[in-house]
């Protein structure tokens, strides 16, 4: 068997996508993978860690606004759509999956043109252009949401939850322990911005840092395509703060030793916290992410941070007054399991099964 994952420019459609690979992997140990990503994301160093081989399109953004990089992009569409073509019929995929990304689009039109099943899988609330572009031509469309199922067309849509790799839930706290260098006698923080970083976590992270001795260790994951001298700045000043570019198999000790986590708000990184039922705080970019998290925040799973209203102070604050209520603590942590359950293994298994019955 031999299927295609697309997806990049950030590990949002990523991290979903090696859960499914893990699981059709285990169930069909013989199929060949290929990764079809963008050339300057940071998809390419997690995706090649598990063994996926990895090639890069031409990828241009849909904006919804008016634009001179409209025209250039469009061109790079047209290029990319007639690149997919070409590797389609080289590589003759018997699947394409997707969860989003621009890089995705023109191969799975090429998909649809050439006959090859598709799915698509929608993470946020509200779907991004990508898969509103993808969803006619899908053969299956699933859905992290239940609400999100009536989104798209009922004849091929369902819920599935979000799949989330078991590495992520096999952390060790005594190995974290030793590779991070804490402890443990504090609570231990775990700030990330998501797979490319994130400016704003940063600053807001580095900022509340300052406020925060005696209460808890930090651990800053601050991305490798952000700049790095405001976290350096920090490090050299307050020894329970720690700061780290980019992870792969740390990740999940991370996670592992972490009593509270501060995020963005993008369906991938909530999945793991979800999975690992961690209490958090969110700073949502603004746009879907905040979609994302405001509908959390109303069940009383997590806490939304404005980035446009709060400093570090603030941040400060709600980190103490956070990990000062063990009970609300667990409640949150249990709310976010409830409202994002983790995709079954056997479903998708069955919805592969079903695809590959399609293309017979």
């Amino acid at each position: 068997m031999n299927i295609i994952f697309s997806g990049g420019g950030t590990l949002g459609p990523v991290t979903p996508l090696l859960a499914i690979h893990e699981t059709i992997k285990k169930s069909y140990p013989h199929s060949k993978f290929l990764w079809v990503g963008t050339a300057r994301g940071p998809e390419r160093t997690l995706v090649e860690k598990e063994g996926v081989r990895f090639v890069s399109l031409s990828a241009g953004k849909f904006r919804r606004y008016v634009s001179l990089w409209n025209i250039t992009d469009l061109l790079r569409i047209i290029v990319g759509f007639f690149q997919s073509l070409r590797l389609l019929i080289k590589e003759s995929p018997d699947l394409c999956i997707s969860a989003g990304g621009f890089v995705s689009v023109p191969v799975h039109w090429a998909a649809w043109l050439l006959g090859i099943p598709t799915w698509i899988h929608q993470q946020d609330v509200r779907p991004g252009l990508a898969n509103k572009l993808m969803a006619p031509m899908a053969t299956v469309i699933t859905t992290t949401l239940e609400e999100s199922v009536s989104l798209f067309s009922a004849n091929k849509t369902l819920w599935l939850g979000n799949p989330v790799r078991k590495e992520l839930c096999m952390g060790d706290i005594r190995r974290a322990k030793k590779l991070f260098n804490v402890s443990g006698d504090l609570p231990i923080v775990f700030a990330t911005g998501g797979g490319t970083g994130s400016m704003r976590v940063n600053q807001l992270v580095v900022q509340a840092v300052q406020h925060l001795s005696g209460t808890c260790e930090v651990i800053h994951l601050s991305g490798k395509e952000r700049p790095q001298e405001l976290v350096e700045r920090a490090v050299q000043h307050f020894d329970y703060y720690q700061v780290h570019q980019f992870f792969t198999h740390e990740m999940k000790d991370a996670y592992a030793i972490a009593s509270l986590v501060i995020s963005r708000g993008g369906f991938g990184t909530l999945s793991e916290i979800a999975a690992l039922g961690k209490p958090a705080i969110l700073i949502p970019k603004p746009g879907h992410q905040e979609d994302n998290v405001r509908f959390l925040a109303e069940a009383g799973a997590v806490i939304l941070v404005d980035e446009t209203l709060s400093d570090g102070n603030r941040l400060a604050k709600i980190i103490k007054d956070v990990l000062a209520d063990s009970e609300r603590m667990i409640q949150m942590g249990r709310r976010l399991q409830e409202k994002l359950p983790i995709a079954d293994e056997e479903q998708i298994q069955t919805i592969v099964d079903r695809l590959l019955t399609h293309k017979k």
